[in-house]
């Protein structure tokens, strides 16, 4: 590996986190709000594939400890991995704020000393299960008999928790005790990214194996030398007789878009997390969040390709184009020109990403592209990137996209029978492990895009309630929210919506877009989550408004008028530049 007192001391002067030790416990943190859903729907498959799906949720629900229910990820992965529980509690929150905290909290518990946060907790009972007491545990587990848990090191599995465990503590009433655990844990987790993930000192964090993206069964990972998991602290390819060998030829270790999003991620939440509390600290956390976004812009994002790219040991690029794109506007951390050309030149083509059932993992049009019937992130679309789409989507304003992809999944699970396995196969829709039924990230997948296609969505961290209904004269819908003191209801009937705040009337519109208000039913904007342009009529009490909006248009209520004050392009159906009369 390339190792220079140049590069090392280049990037002295910059804004790194502090060495950090972790030695306060978590705490376990109690909710008392409770929460609930409803959603009744004409439409007799929609209306079943939303039953059985939570069902299906119901049984991921698990004793992971004596004190805590977790909901795990389901489809035979019984334990919590840090890619998948974070997110998919929070949005179970909806349904139950306690297991949506047990999900947070878990993998607090679990953090080792130096910061570095589990990949995967085990439930304690697989201890005496497995005796692994007598026999030793697996390289890289670490028995927490205080908590009844196991924390597993071995890999970093992904890391989509800062967001998720912040919006938990809006959920839960805002927990102070709660955010100073998380503040700690981010903290801690940042500090050991830098202390031990930048291994050349070029600036640019690194993935030492497959699991640490959750990549599992890569071919752009497998064909390059890399091991499953890692559990050691030094990276692969170093000269030491106690690591194994690097196969030959290994690229690893990978300069990585993933691992520096996880970066960027914790500490744009830090710097909420300061401004909460107080502490002063929010404008140091914004200054380091940006000092990664720009370290990736600089080395691994190309303007010309429109996309980021990985580069190997010794910093060439990997020209494999990936879905990980995506993954870093989950993370926030394309600015906003980025994310629109990605979307644009890469997400909505036919030949790379947009196959008739969407979101391959590798480019359809590239070598390294595989659809193989078996758990790989080399192809087929998988379950988990179509939970993680939806915020990546809103995180920048492409609301259309977001109902395109519903339209896209929803028929897809009603035409497997019901099924919700992992992976897709990218033309047929077919699942293709057909053990993985009652997989949890796309059944809360699905029941996400019903709540922003027919339903309510609350912004816990805005204060927002999304109040959605697309343009469907065949059906009637009714959904309802309640969240502690709050009460939700949305139907729509013959082309009308109208909403109910706390029992009360607060407005009604036309369907074929989304009308935002507060918590207390004050309207705020509409916004155009239709991929076709919609006319809109709002009324609440004796105002009305009327205008006619375009996908990926906001338009907000000032005085007795509609007034545009945002929109992002809408590039579907995608154009070619080389064939710009191919649909």
């Amino acid at each position: 590996m390339k190792h220079t007192s140049t590069t090392r001391s280049l990037y002295l002067c910059l804004l790194l986190a502090p060495v950090f030790a972790v030695e306060a416990k978590p705490s376990l943190h109690r909710v008392d709000t409770e929460t609930s859903v409803t959603f009744k729907s004409s439409d007799p498959e929609l209306q079943k594939l939303y039953n059985v799906g939570m069902a299906e949720l119901q049984k991921n629900i698990k004793q992971f400890t004596p004190k805590m229910k977790v909901l795990v990820e389901g489809g035979g992965y019984n334990n919590a991995w840090l890619e998948t529980q974070p997110m998919g509690g929070e949005m179970f929150a909806k349904h139950n704020l306690q297991i949506a905290m047990n999900n947070q909290v878990i993998f607090m518990l679990g953090q080792r000393a130096d910061g570095r946060l589990p990949g995967m907790v085990v439930q304690g009972a697989m201890v005496k299960t497995n005796a692994w007491e007598q026999k030793g545990f697996p390289k890289g587990y670490q028995w927490r008999p205080e908590y009844d848990l196991v924390a597993d090191y071995e890999m970093f599995q992904g890391y989509c928790f800062p967001e998720p465990a912040w919006r938990v503590y809006f959920w839960a009433g805002k927990d102070k005790d709660y955010l100073k655990d998380l503040d700690a844990a981010l903290k801690g987790h940042d500090a050991y990214l830098w202390r031990t993930r930048d291994s050349n000192g070029d600036g640019i964090l690194e993935t030492w194996c497959v699991w640490d993206t959750g990549e599992d069964g890569s071919t752009r990972l497998g064909k390059r030398g890399a091991h499953h998991n890692w559990p050691y602290e030094i990276a692969p390819g170093t000269d030491d007789p106690q690591l194994p060998k690097a196969p030959e030829g290994s690229r690893m270790p990978f300069q990585s878009m993933d691992i520096m999003a996880y970066s960027y991620s914790g500490r744009a939440v830090l710097a909420k997390i300061a401004q909460e509390l107080g502490t002063g600290e929010s404008s140091k956390w914004q200054a380091a969040a940006e000092e990664v976004r720009q370290r990736v812009i600089q080395k691994l994002w190309d303007p010309k390709r429109h996309a980021c790219f990985d580069r190997d040991r010794d910093g060439r690029t990997l020209d494999e184009l990936i879905h990980n794109n995506l993954r870093c506007m989950w993370f926030g951390m394309f600015k906003q020109d980025m994310a629109d050309a990605f979307i644009k030149y890469h997400l909505l083509n036919p030949d790379e990403f947009w196959t008739p059932v969407p979101l391959v993992s590798i480019a359809v049009n590239d070598p390294l592209f595989f659809n193989g019937r078996k758990n790989n992130w080399s192809g087929q679309p998988q379950g988990l990137t179509y939970q993680r789409a939806i915020g990546a989507l809103e995180n920048y304003g492409h609301y259309a996209e977001v109902s395109l992809l519903g339209q896209k999944l929803l028929p897809v699970l009603i035409r497997n029978g019901y099924q919700f396995s992992q992976q897709l196969d990218p033309y047929s829709g077919e699942p293709s492990l057909s053990n993985s039924d009652g997989y949890g990230p796309i059944i809360l997948a699905a029941h996400e895009y019903i709540s922003r296609m027919h339903g309510i969505h609350i912004d816990v961290e805005k204060g927002q309630v999304w109040w959605s209904a697309l343009a469907d004269n065949e059906h009637d819908f009714s959904y309802t929210q309640r969240w502690g003191k709050h009460h939700f209801s949305l139907t729509t009937k013959d082309g009308k919506l109208r909403a109910m705040v706390n029992g009360a009337l607060s407005f009604e519109s036309t369907t074929g877009s989304r009308v935002v208000t507060d918590l207390a039913g004050n309207l705020i904007s509409v916004v155009g989550i239709s991929p076709k342009p919609q006319a809109v009529e709002v009324q609440r009490g004796a105002s009305s408004w009327s205008g006619k909006i375009q996908p990926n248009q906001v338009m907000q209520f000032d005085g007795d008028q509609l007034i545009l004050t945002a929109k992002v392009p809408f590039d579907y159906p995608y154009q070619s530049p080389e064939k710009p009369g191919r649909p």
